[in-house]
């Protein structure tokens, strides 16, 4: 007798979310299976998606390691993104980290102009981070928003202490949110629920923050797990967005990678595949060479495999 494996087939769709608009359109989610379930039901439209973190200032405190792969174009944000285009990106991340109050405090029109010469220069969607200052970000990414209206950027992070004037601008303008909340299923799906009363879901990206191998990792892999499982199985209208793992930063910023390069690059890509495996639809780098490694590691190509 011939034996079939089970298989399921799930209620819950990711829901599909479009980044950029043009020749510069990313598709991310869209996915009725679990990570790598190609023995279930369902289908996977679109593989995640890989990401290269750009910062707007010359970062002062990188390893030699970190700085080579891109040389003194890391002193240009837009010659710096250029570079990661070279490295077979799907998007770029910009991280207005110049804007935080306790680096450079640059205003949100600088900033908001940074950002439209890059949506001018760079032929890939863009992504776009604030300092993580919740008041500054209420300044800046509503500027950002109005300045490249109509682009469809990626913003975030949209955060419960200034999710009204940051996500009704992403909405004014034509753009999709990142909601972020801090490693807990309830505040997400507290966040989410306010963000859905004007944004449509359609317009909402998950961050539930990323830990790094070592350093927390279970947490982010266990709730992008639970998000995942509770999307696609139980059809939870607040948990069938897509998910984006910023994890460049967290894993750079251990003593591990800061000690020797091979230590760096296996630190971030364990911490990339991990993710990977829980169900980020967007993962963002830092180093080329983690892209490089992660995309070997999955076949070669840096998609899903059957």
């Amino acid at each position: 007798m011939e034996y079939k494996a089970p298989k399921e087939a799930y209620k819950g769709v990711v829901r599909e979310v479009t980044i950029g608009k043009g020749d510069k359109t990313m598709k991310v989610g869209g996915e009725n299976i679990l990570p790598l379930h190609f023995f279930d039901e369902g289908s996977l439209p679109n593989p995640p998606k890989f990401a290269l973190e750009v910062l707007d200032m010359e970062p002062a405190d990188r390893t030699a390691h970190l700085i080579e792969p891109f040389g003194d174009v890391i002193s240009d944000p837009i010659k710096w993104a250029k570079k990661c285009e070279g490295f077979g990106v799907d998007a770029i991340c910009l991280a207005l980290v110049s804007t935080d109050p306790a680096e450079k405090d640059t205003s949100s029109e600088l900033a908001a102009q940074l950002v439209k010469q890059m949506v001018n220069e760079i032929k890939k969607p863009l992504i776009i981070y604030g300092s993580g200052d919740e008041k500054k970000d209420a300044e800046v990414l509503p500027k950002v928003a109005q300045v490249c209206s109509g682009e469809n950027l990626l913003i975030g992070p949209v955060q419960k202490e200034n999710f009204e004037v940051v996500g009704k601008a992403i909405l004014n303008h034509g753009h999709v949110a990142i909601a972020q909340s801090p490693l807990d299923i309830n505040l997400l799906k507290e966040l989410n629920v306010k963000l859905c009363k004007f944004l449509l879901p359609e317009r909402v990206i998950i961050d539930p923050l990323s830990s790094a191998l070592g350093y927390g990792i279970e947490y982010s892999f266990s709730l992008m797990e639970r998000v995942k499982q509770i999307g696609v199985i139980t059809k939870d209208s607040m948990t069938m967005m897509p998910i984006i793992a910023n994890l460049g930063d967290e894993c750079w910023k251990t003593k591990q990678a800061k000690e020797n390069k091979t230590q760096g690059l296996l630190w971030e890509g364990i911490t990339a595949l991990s993710l990977y495996l829980a169900g980020a639809n967007i993962l963002v780098l830092r180093h080329p060479e983690t892209l490089k490694l992660v995309k070997e590691t999955l076949g070669g190509n840096g998609r899903w495999q059957n």
